[in-house]
């Protein structure tokens, strides 16, 4: 069977059964994680990790609001540096600091959706996550903003329906795992759903301690391929499915391309059974990620714009039942941070 990975935008082809016995597994983290990003359900985190915008940033927002009615723009052509928010931008610095060299995690509380209408809101958080890092694309197509709706599709292998465009829950998981993952992940709550929806977050410096702890023998096959559904997000005609490994490390970091619902419809793609070894690697790091002591819960609400290390941290979403009146559906708005390289897609 010939594989592939993507590299440079470019499809590199390679026997898989060669790749697995040659490749040197260089990287490995032999000893635990330490430091601020290694945390468990019971950590208690500086503020619950709750950034407060006060009165003095909704002040500077209020004023940027009507700038923002009087002189149209499309959200994607705001930059930070033509509005006049110093205070915001301090409180969005911590933020930076906090999701980049501590826990991983912030919660940014809150706009008002009702006051700033949903339109100006997206604008507003907009401008706010730019003063993070770099928006990037978030689909082959350029999709800079993107609206997280319940569609009434079915995510199945090959279909590209992303899980985000349905009610289902979602296990543990990276954006973008089968390709670029951006740096930071973000999402700003319009309107929540009438039951269920609630998010989920874990450390896998702290999933990676306990597979020492439990699963040692399996950690080396995660620093090897496994492949991924690309979930149509490609040039026409590029090859469907990618070969990554889960785990690499990066600057003595943790770097983590994690997505078990991609990497079951990547070898159902290719009609391909994952071996032994394989297999219990995936269903190792699966199970950890759920160890209830381990992650935190959380309820977000409208208004409040999440934000988590998406190389480092997992996140994930509880199945939800929503609203039967259109305007009440759940909508969330994603943002996706690199902190360099371009905007593109492939970046």
């Amino acid at each position: 069977m010939k594989g592939y990975r993507v590299f440079a935008n470019r499809a590199i082809f390679s026997d898989q059964n060669s790749m697995g016995r040659n490749e040197k597994m260089t990287g490995i983290h032999e000893e635990k994680f330490t430091g601020p990003m290694v945390w468990d359900a019971k950590t208690a985190f500086p503020n619950n990790g709750i950034f407060k915008l006060d009165d003095t940033c909704l002040a500077e927002i209020d004023s940027v609001a009507g700038e923002l009615r009087a002189n149209p723009l499309p959200t994607e052509a705001l930059l930070p540096v033509d509005f006049d928010m110093p205070a915001c931008t301090a409180v969005m610095t911590e933020v930076r600091e906090a999701i980049d060299e501590g826990t991983g995690f912030a919660v940014v509380d809150r706009l008002d959706v009702d006051g700033l209408g949903r339109d100006t809101a997206t604008k507003i958080y907009w401008l706010l996550m730019s003063v993070v890092g770099r928006p990037v694309a978030q689909k082959w197509d350029g999709t800079l903003v993107y609206d997280i709706k319940d569609k009434g599709g079915k995510a199945t292998p090959g279909s590209g329906i992303r899980s985000s465009w349905t009610s289902g829950g979602q296990g543990f998981h990276n954006d973008n795992s089968f390709n670029l993952p951006p740096d930071f992940v973000s999402l700003f709550c319009l309107q929540t759903a009438r039951k269920g929806g609630v998010s989920g977050i874990v450390s896998f410096e702290s999933v990676y301690n306990k597979l020492l702890e439990e699963h040692r023998d399996i950690v080396p096959r995660l620093f090897k391929p496994f492949w991924f559904d690309r979930q149509k997000e490609h040039a026409p005609g590029d090859e469907e499915v990618s070969l990554k490994p889960m785990f690499e490390i990066k600057d003595g970091v943790l770097s983590v391309n994690f997505s078990p619902r991609l990497v079951e419809h990547g070898y159902t793609m290719l009609q391909k059974e994952m071996d032994a070894e394989t297999r219990q690697a995936l269903d190792a790091l699966c199970k950890t990620t759920e160890v209830d002591n381990l992650c935190k819960r959380f309820e977000f609400e409208r208004g409040q714009f999440q934000i988590v290390n998406n190389r480092r941290l997992g996140h994930r979403r509880t199945a939800f039942r929503d609203w039967d009146e259109l305007e009440r559906k759940r909508h969330l708005i994603r943002i996706w941070i690199r902190k360099s390289g371009r905007p593109f897609y492939q970046g």
